[in-house]
Formats: structure tokens, C-alpha cells, sequence
């Protein structure tokens, strides 16, 4: 039985308590409809890739990858839970170096094209490991990258040396700058990298950056954004088919996915035609298991459905939240605020891709694609969230302990819910 031991964290005591049971509920509906819509389009995927590349997949290949997947995070989940939350932290900068080194072995087994670099739609971005599947090196480096730069800018806030450039931004933009050179140059993944820049721009919103600082970020990060647009053909193109919007022709190659994705949202109406009876997941509508899968739940159960959907989304983001803002120790708050970052930057580019009104970025919807590295990191994540939910304290209790230590940190002595209970 684990030990009910206050943490101590200067003068203020936090003694561990029931956890927020209700982020383990909403992560397992997401995937519980995850499932169920896999279920339902995985044997007309399978029969389209058997139609192009004379394979044999069964009907069941992909509901039976994607139940693996799911078991495999589950398992992290609740190792997460228990593993304490001070050794992940303390092996940040282990973890990061593990992402970065495994970013670096995909690079080089691409250029001496090595096997076990796989290449898909002209990128390179996952190890094929045979018989296992495959694994996405970028989602150990967001991983590494959270917990690495919550425990850095969690001790400089404590000091009170966040806005020391030398000491505090220019390290964490050394380290930003290499990963996006992995992920958006090397790999050519620019939805990954749009990913890593949230995490860490969450985690400087909420640290207590000055305006001053702040704005300066944020442009830096728009000119950089636009730079690696205009450097990369492709994405120029995808920015051009956004813009012409409805304009487009279904016959233009650049507008054909979302064209597609709207269709299936469109044929979907009020309640949806039904699981198993998608139109668009039998090769018209591109990625249907992957990225394009909020076009496919659309299309199966309609409005009604997308709407449940998005309120369990939201019901989640708003418990990361609520976490958030109930934990006094600085290194824990950025850490799921991080993870808030992380999280909602794949619902929010991901769902504004498929109705149009963000260009396409090759991103998942967490939870719910086809994939298991992404599921798995993502709930290790979502199991460390949990387990700081153990050591949030009462409205009135944050608000005192933040004025004393943190008075003039705007952000981390901010406390949204101060009027509820965090139990």
C-alpha cells in the first residue's frame, strides 16, 4: 500500500489525496470511440490497401493493432500514475537526449538508406521494427522536451530568474531550435513542430514571462513559422489551396483532401449514417484512419456525435486546467501545463484542418487515430497529470501560498478556480 506522505514544498504542506478521477474517464472514452470507429473502418481500409499493393490484410488488422495500442497505453498510463513524479522529472534531460539521439539514428538511417527508416508520403519519420510496427522518435523528443524544460523553468521561476535571458531564454531556445531542426527540417514534419512550440510556449505563458519577453517570443516564433513554410514547396502549396478555400476543385490534387473531409462531415447531418457505413473511408477520403478521422466520425455519427466529441475534449483540457492551477509546486504547474499545450494543439490544428479553416499539417487526434506511439506518449502524459491531481490544494490554501512565494509572478500566483474544491 503507498505510503500517504505530505510533500513538503518550503512552508506550505501538500498531503496526497484522491486524484481526479474524471481525466481517467474522459481519456477512456476517447478511446473507447477510438475503437469503435477503427472497428468500424478498418476493413474497408484494409481492402484498399490490398486493392493498391496486393496485400492480405484481414478485416480485422487494424481494430487488433489499434487494441494493442491501446493495451500498451494503458499500461504506461498506470505506470506514470505511480511512478514518482520527482524521478521524471530528474531524468528530463536523460529523456530529451534519448528523443534528440533517436531523432539523429532515423536521420542517418534515411540518408544511408538503412531499412529500418521508413518513408511515407516523401517524409521520413518513423523506425519500422518489423513484426512490433513502427515507433515515431519525435513523440519520445516531445516527451523529453516537456518534462526537461518543466523542471529547468520551474527551478529558474522559483529563483525568480525567469526572464534572465542568458540563463533562462536562450538555453530553452537552444534547445527548442534543435528540436525543430530534427522534426520540421529533418523529418519534415511541421505539425510535430507546431506541437513542440505550444508545449513550450504554454510553459512560458504560464511561468511568468514579462509582456516585453513574451511578445518578442511569440514573433520570433511567427518569423520562424513562416520561414519554414516559404523554405518547403509543399507546404507553400497547402497554404495556396487554403487560401482559394471553396473555390477550389475537387479535380485540383492540392484541395482533394479537404474537399473529401467536408464531404464527410457534410454526408454525415444530424445523427450520422451509421458505424460501418462510411462512403469515405473506402479510399476517398485520404489518411481516413489517421488524420482525417474527425471527417470519418463526422460521417458516422453526424453532428450529434462531433458534438459530444468535442465536449469530451473540452472536458478534459478543462480538468488539465483545473490541475494546473491547484498545484503550488512550480515545476508540477508547468508540467501539466505543458501537457494542456501538448494536448490541445492536436485537437485544435487537427479539427480546424478537417473544416477548413487551418491548412492541412499531417496532425493525429489524440486518442482517437490509428497509432501507437502517439496514443502511448500521450497517455504517460495524461498518467502524470493524474498523478499530480493527487497533490493539488484548496482554493483558499493556493492563494496564500502563491502571494508568499510567488507574488509578483504573473501566471503561476494566478488561481482560476479559487473558489472550488480540488479533491
Amino acid at each position: 500500500m503507498r505510503s500517504r506522505a505530505p510533500l513538503q514544498r518550503g512552508s506550505e504542506v501538500v498531503r496526497r489525496h484522491r486524484p481526479d478521477y474524471l481525466i481517467v474517464l474522459f481519456m477512456g472514452l476517447l478511446m473507447l470511440i477510438g475503437l469503435i470507429v477503427i472497428y468500424s473502418i478498418g476493413p474497408q481500409r484494409a481492402n484498399v490497401l490490398n486493392n493498391l499493393f496486393g496485400s492480405d490484410l484481414s478485416d480485422t488488422y487494424f481494430f487488433i493493432k489499434q487494441l494493442s495500442s491501446l493495451a500498451v497505453a494503458l499500461v504506461i498510463f498506470v505506470v506514470m500514475t505511480v511512478l514518482p513524479y520527482e524521478k521524471v522529472l530528474k531524468w528530463g534531460g536523460r529523456l530529451l537526449a534519448a528523443g534528440l539521439i533517436a531523432c539523429g539514428i532515423l536521420a542517418f538511417a534515411d540518408w544511408t538508406n538503412l531499412p529500418i527508416a521508413q518513408e511515407s508520403l516523401g517524409a521520413t519519420r518513423w523506425f519500422t521494427l518489423g513484426p512490433i510496427g513502427t515507433l515515431q522518435p519525435a513523440e519520445i523528443l516531445k516527451f523529453g522536451l516537456l518534462v526537461y524544460i518543466a523542471g529547468f523553468l520551474g527551478i529558474k521561476a522559483k529563483e525568480g530568474k525567469v526572464n534572465d535571458v542568458q540563463g533562462t531564454l536562450i538555453p530553452i531556445g537552444v534547445m527548442v531550435a534543435i528540436s525543430m531542426l530534427f522534426v520540421i527540417v529533418i523529418q519534415e514534419d511541421l505539425g510535430t513542430g507546431i506541437t513542440l512550440a505550444l508545449i513550450v510556449l504554454s510553459m512560458l505563458f504560464v511561468s511568468g514571462l514579462t509582456r516585453k519577453n513574451l511578445t518578442m517570443i511569440l514573433i520570433g516564433a511567427l518569423v520562424l513559422g513562416a520561414l519554414m513554410i516559404v523554405i518547403a514547396p509543399h507546404r507553400i502549396d497547402r497554404i495556396a489551396t487554403f487560401l482559394k478555400g471553396d473555390s477550389s476543385s475537387t479535380s485540383d490534387a492540392g484541395s482533394y483532401h479537404i474537399e473529401h473531409a467536408k464531404i464527410a462531415l457534410g454526408t454525415g447531418g444530424l445523427i450520422g449514417v451509421g458505424i460501418g457505413d462510411s462512403v469515405q473511408a473506402t479510399g476517398y477520403l485520404p489518411e481516413s484512419i489517421n488524420d482525417s478521422i474527425f471527417a470519418i466520425i463526422g460521417e458516422t455519427f453526424g453532428f450529434v456525435g462531433l458534438m459530444v466529441l468535442l465536449g469530451i475534449f473540452v472536458a478534459l483540457l478543462m480538468r488539465l486546467l483545473q490541475v494546473m492551477d491547484h498545484l503550488v509546486d512550480y515545476r508540477l504547474k508547468l508540467l501539466v501545463a505543458g501537457v494542456f499545450g501538448w494536448f490541445g494543439a492536436h485537437v485544435v490544428v487537427n479539427i480546424a484542418a478537417m473544416i477548413g479553416i487551418f491548412p492541412l499539417t499531417g496532425i493525429t487526434l489524440p486518442l482517437l487515430s490509428f497509432g501507437g506511439t502517439s496514443m502511448v506518449f500521450i497517455a504517460a502524459a495524461l498518467g502524470l497529470v493524474f498523478q499530480l491531481s493527487r497533490y493539488t490544494v484548496h482554493g483558499s490554501r493556493l492563494k496564500e501560498a502563491t502571494n508568499e512565494n510567488s507574488r509578483s509572478r504573473r501566471g503561476l500566483g494566478r488561481a482560476r478556480y479559487a473558489s472550488r474544491s480540488s479533491s
